[in-house]
């Protein structure tokens, strides 16, 4: 039996949940739980705020831990290997993006906290492609955030080519921006920090941004027309989008990553007259993890992480729920 923290309504506190997994299949690992983070993600399905929720639900989609079994066709894992698992807990490995490498495109991947006990457990388990070995070096405690929100903002890096000359800004210093800040720093590249917080403009500094902008002032938006590369975007709220697309330069792009829920408000016309592109992504793929997680090693990237023991569940969802976190909060064992 895995012994887990469930959710059994929307919005309800977590209680002491146990589950029969059944057969580990060929292909399967189980991991036991070391650490998870708590991303907002899974506030949003603990909530049923996309509609996709079956209860009870064992949120947690930012483990890390050891293999502590391996199906019978696993080859390239083994048991007491400290791993990594995030949004996915497998693919169809069928179509023509996982065969292509693209597996966070599959359209058939198994979300690992939706239809799927993720980790807020003692043990979890997925398929074994999903799961991502971590690098000697990497801080364990500190790690799990990096599978979720880390390869969030480190994975349009990579595929839209992001240069070291580029200019980049960063709207939003949280859970997701601290990350994107660091990583964009370390690429190389001239980082600006959007923020509305007064308290946060020291912080974007030291994270890496050499220059802090109020998102909540009209006129230092208009002062950096044309100036940036590439933006993106980390937070879950409607902006005055035309506003930062009038910042981006000639080819510039505005990129999605925080999940608002409002449509988006955006003049044509700026777009087409400077060939500007706005654009989205999800997670990346286990390559690009592995690629993310030996950059973030090289360059001693850490999230900011607060500790709250698995006992103490309910009391750190109230922290993430609070937004007052800085800047990840993670569940240690």
């Amino acid at each position: 039996m895995i012994k887990a923290y469930a959710a059994f309504e929307p919005r309800g506190l977590l209680q002491p949940f146990e589950y029969d997994p059944g057969e580990l299949k060929p292909h399967e690992v189980e991991i036991d739980v070391h650490y998870c983070g708590i991303c907002h993600s899974d506030l949003n399905v603990i909530d049923s705020d996309w509609g996709r929720t079956s209860y009870p639900v064992v949120a947690g989609h930012e483990v890390v831990g050891k293999i502590g079994r391996i199906g019978t066709k696993v080859r390239h894992l083994s048991i007491g290997q400290v791993v990594g698992l995030g949004w996915h807990a497998g693919y169809c490995n069928e179509c023509s993006f996982c065969l292509a490498g693209d597996h966070n495109l599959c359209s058939s991947s198994q979300a690992t906290i939706i239809g799927h006990h993720g980790g807020f457990a003692d043990k979890v388990r997925a398929a074994s492609n999903s799961v991502v070995p971590i690098p000697d070096g990497i801080e364990l405690e500190s790690a799990g955030p990096l599978f979720c929100g880390g390869i969030t903002v480190f994975n349009p890096l990579v595929q839209f080519g992001i240069k070291p000359t580029d200019k980049v800004a960063v709207i939003g210093i949280g859970g997701l921006g601290h990350m994107a800040v660091n990583f964009l720093d370390a690429w190389g590249c001239e980082v600006t920090a959007f923020t509305s917080s007064e308290s946060k403009k020291n912080e974007a500094l030291s994270l890496g941004a050499r220059h802090v902008l109020d998102s909540r002032n009209p006129d230092e938006l208009k002062a950096a027309a044309g100036r940036f590369d590439f933006i993106i975007s980390t937070v879950n709220v409607k902006l005055d989008w035309n506003l930062y697309l009038g910042t981006l330069s000639p080819r510039g792009r505005l990129h999605f990553v925080g999940a608002t829920l409002e449509p988006l408000d955006i003049s044509v016309f700026s777009l087409i007259g400077g060939q500007r592109s706005v654009s989205g992504s999800p997670v990346g793929s286990p390559a690009t993890i592995s690629r993310m997680l030996d950059f973030a090693n090289r360059h001693r990237i850490r999230p900011q992480i607060e500790k709250f023991s698995f006992a103490d569940i309910n009391q750190a969802i109230a922290r993430v729920r609070s937004g007052q976190a800085r800047y990840r909060v993670v569940l240690c064992r």
